[in-house]
């Protein structure tokens, strides 16, 4: 469709061929595990990047994460990062922010999420100018971006959503602040759902997990909603262990992704406090000494998944972490010369891990808008007019991509 690439200014197939050939090209960079892996396939090929990552502090790890395309490493480090910074460039709508909404609609909502939401409906309203008949609010929880939606333009609300809970909350939430809303329960994976979707909706999504918002564009397509707006989470909640592309482009392309694969994007962390990034530091570098002393004492190179602990576990100490795991893989291992020696090497592992995790970090947003655009493309095909851009900052939420779909509408010929 070409006057949905003019108006954005981004011609979406090619950017996605670009991004496909890349991703392509340097898998083995970002598909390698440094926690499970001690030693990546491409240190042999890049020496100095790898010896520059690993002699890097943990502090300093933590500081590059979330940015680590703004780090000068060896090559080739600091050309895929501007490379990334290239291919991921995408038109920025969150501006200031939408004006002060009434304390009656806010007061149910914390501060980050109104935020979210706020910025979400504001760009979405701007991108369409216009909705249709009636708000659909998809996996609406208690609906509050519907709610706001719906008091802003003064059409009716339909909020699915499977939580009989939620749903009476959001009815009540709706009656406070005079709005028409209906919120029906309902499993939006079922056909009794799909249902509901109406040619005069105007659809919105707000980090709807991976299944449940591929969902919502298959139906809401076949359906012809006139208007579709969401912005993704969680990639990697699919169906199967292989991930089906939408578009056909997609379906052609040479990057075949996993489950597994689909979680890169999501390996950031923005609203951790500092006492839930220390517990789960150390309770990473312990199950690091784990992986250390039990491949060294087995004489096993293999890593060995370790299960969730509860956060009481870390205050009895690493012997008793140890071999707690050690218990779990039914292991009678010889206690080490010193715990205390092997924590220290465990936390080093773990500086080590985090350093060298920065390279597939430059791959994280590359590999997310790969996946907008299938979806982006999905929509041109069935005849809708997109956009993709930032609804909000980066600080807000990471999982700031907001993709907007409307339905082109052929146009009448004049009467002569």
């Amino acid at each position: 469709m070409p006057a949905a690439t003019a108006e954005a200014g981004i011609d979406y197939a090619a950017r996605f061929a670009e991004l496909d050939a890349w991703l392509h090209e340097h898998q083995a960079l970002w598909r390698g595990k440094p926690f499970t892996t001690p030693v990546l396939p491409w240190e042999a090929e890049f020496p100095e990047l790898a010896a520059w990552l690993r002699v890097r502090t943990l502090e300093q790890a933590e500081a590059a994460h979330n940015h680590p395309q703004l780090l000068n490493g060896p090559e080739p480090f600091a050309s895929l990062a501007r490379q990334a910074r290239e291919l991921t460039r995408l038109p920025d709508w969150s501006g200031a922010g939408p004006a002060e909404s009434p304390e009656r609609l806010t007061r149910h909502i914390p501060g980050r999420k109104w935020q979210q939401i706020t910025r979400f409906a504001d760009c979405t309203t701007r991108q369409w100018q216009q909705p249709t008949g009636e708000w659909l609010d998809w996996c609406a929880g208690k609906g509050h971006l519907g709610r706001l939606l719906a008091w802003q333009g003064g059409q009716p609300l339909l909020c699915l959503e499977r939580d009989a809970a939620l749903n009476r909350a959001g009815e009540l939430l709706g009656a406070e602040v005079g709005i028409s809303s209906r919120h029906v329960d309902a499993d939006v994976l079922t056909p009794t759902a799909w249902q509901r979707l109406q040619p005069q909706h105007s659809v919105v999504a707000l980090h709807a997990c991976g299944q449940l918002h591929m969902t919502l564009l298959q139906q809401a397509a076949a359906r012809g909603c006139a208007q579709i707006a969401i912005s993704p989470c969680c990639y990697n909640r699919i169906e199967g262990r292989e991930y089906q592309p939408l578009s056909t482009a997609a379906r052609h392309a040479q990057l075949r992704l996993t489950r597994d694969d689909l979680g890169l994007p999501l390996q950031e962390s923005i609203t951790a406090g500092q006492r839930v990034r220390r517990l789960r530091d150390q309770s990473m570098a312990w199950r690091l000494a784990f992986d250390l002393w039990q491949r060294e004492t087995r004489g096993v190179d293999r890593y060995l998944p370790t299960p969730s602990r509860p956060e009481s576990t870390l205050s009895q100490g690493i012997a008793h972490f140890c071999r707690d795991l050690a218990a779990h893989h039914q292991l009678h291992l010889p206690d080490p010369a010193s715990w205390e020696q092997l924590e220290r090497r465990g936390w080093q592992r773990l500086a080590q891990v985090r350093n060298l995790e920065l390279l597939p970090g430059l791959f994280r947003r590359p590999l997310e808008i790969w996946l907008l655009l299938d979806r982006a493309l999905y929509l041109q095909e069935a005849g809708y007019q997109v956009r993709l851009g930032h609804f909000c900052e980066y600080q807000l939420t990471p999982r700031n991509l907001l993709l907007t779909a409307e339905k082109i509408r052929p146009q009448s010929t004049p009467m002569l």
